[in-house]
């Protein structure tokens, strides 16, 4: 069969819904600066999944910083890859602030978390090493493990029996290969958002030979007493092999860094293809960079506002009768019962009636029949964006038990001619 003929035929998982969903459902086009309140086509939501948590996207001192390093260097510098014509004093600089934040010996730049991950995976291990990871981890973790040549275990979502098993069962291969093991979990998981149980898997070092990885996207600059993330949260960050954070989210911007031991991290700046064959990470987002550490380093209170809207949100939600999981984590999740059809039913309600703009999550990423509404608090949103979205949700949920959304999914069937089994 030709290539273009099989991509026609089967459009993917998500592709198959691009007549339907393009533009609103997936791939929404959100308009304005970002922030608590933007633009949806044509009016005015207020918007819950942006990963701004901090707030820093718009904070006068980080736009003034972007904006002198853009007008001083342009958007290009420096014009080659960091192994070629690329290191700069402030991108070690970056990194050194970077390493002593996340108390690491050393740190080193990634242009972007997603590739940077895949990346790291590949470097680490062999093909005579074993790789056991969670189940759940995000799509960078799946594709750089679906890398590897070698074995890989998943366990079960956050289950210590489950990896434990896996470790024995990493343990005689790796034996019989003369490898090793990496262990790759996140700090925070960002669907539901439940942390990794680091000081627990951290403990099982003790009875077995492996080193861990560490995912914490969600976690950096959320988490723990300074911010440093999930490791300094649970008291185990000295225990984390290699520590990796996307600039994505906390940091309002673009690019990553892995931190580790100075052998490590010097091996995998000699190693990581991504970076070796790529332009170097440019210097707006650099010196910027340097100024967004420095806020999360120096202005506690933002966090403090953060966690202040995180409690309010989350335990309004779980007054209201809301099945929210049991994340512990700034992300919150909010649990229902319905079709997929609801749901898209259900979110068209939220943004045109109501205001509210939020990602939806249906099978096959969750079980069938499950509708999950992701929200993800800033220290930016305000008392009354956060009382006007209760009150939203309260409203849908109302209708969604009634059956109001049922009978517009049936009419929407029957004009269509299709069954419920095919839905």
């Amino acid at each position: 069969m030709d290539i273009f003929e099989r991509i026609k035929q089967n459009p993917g998982p998500l592709g198959q819904f691009a007549d339907y969903g393009e533009g609103y459902f997936i791939f929404p086009r959100l308009e304005g600066p970002i922030g608590p309140r933007m633009i949806f086509k044509g009016k005015e939501v207020i918007f819950w999944s942006a990963n701004d948590y901090l707030g820093l996207c718009n904070h006068p001192e980080v736009k003034e910083a972007d904006a002198k390093a853009a007008a001083e260097y342009g958007m290009f510098y420096p014009m080659g890859a960091r192994a070629m014509s690329g290191e700069t004093d402030q991108h070690l600089q970056l990194e050194k602030e970077l390493a002593e934040f996340v108390q690491k010996e050393n740190a080193y730049l990634l242009n972007f978390g997603y590739q940077g991950m895949v990346s790291i995976i590949d470097a680490l291990v062999s093909r005579n090493d074993v790789i056991v990871y969670d189940v759940d981890s995000h799509a960078c973790i799946v594709d750089g493990v679906r890398l590897h040549a070698g074995k890989r275990f998943t366990y079960k979502h956050n289950d210590l029996e489950s990896l434990e098993k896996n470790l024995q069962r990493a343990t005689k291969v790796a034996h019989e290969n003369k490898g090793g093991i990496l262990v790759i979990t996140e700090g925070v998981f960002g669907m539901r958002g439940q942390q990794g149980k680091l000081k627990e898997i951290c403990a099982l070092k003790s009875k077995y030979n492996f080193r861990l990885l560490v995912d914490d996207a969600h976690g950096f600059g959320t988490l723990g007493r300074r911010g440093a993330g999930t490791g300094e949260e649970q008291e185990c960050q000295d225990e984390i092999d290699v520590y990796f954070s996307t600039f994505a989210k906390s940091m309002a911007g673009f690019g990553a860094f892995v931190a580790g031991d100075r052998d490590i991290i010097r091996y995998l700046k000699f190693n990581l293809r991504s970076q070796i064959f790529a332009k170097s990470l440019t210097m707006p987002m650099v010196i910027g960079g340097l100024k967004r550490l420095e806020l999360l380093r120096n202005r506690p209170e933002i966090k403090a506002k953060l966690w202040e809207n995180v409690h309010k949100l989350q335990n309004g939600l779980k007054e209201r009768g809301f099945n929210i999981g049991d994340t512990n984590t700034c992300v919150t999740p909010v649990m229902m019962q319905g079709s997929p059809i609801e749901a898209t039913l259900l979110v068209k309600d939220l943004r045109e009636n109501h205001g509210i703009f939020t990602s939806v999550v249906v099978y096959p990423v969750i079980p069938k029949g499950m509708i999950l509404l992701r929200l993800i608090p800033t220290a930016s949103h305000t008392d009354a964006e956060i009382s006007a979205t209760l009150d939203a949700f309260e409203a849908i949920h109302e209708k969604l038990v009634s059956g109001f959304y049922k009978a517009q999914e049936k009419k929407i069937l029957q004009e269509q001619n299709l069954s419920f089994t095919a839905i």
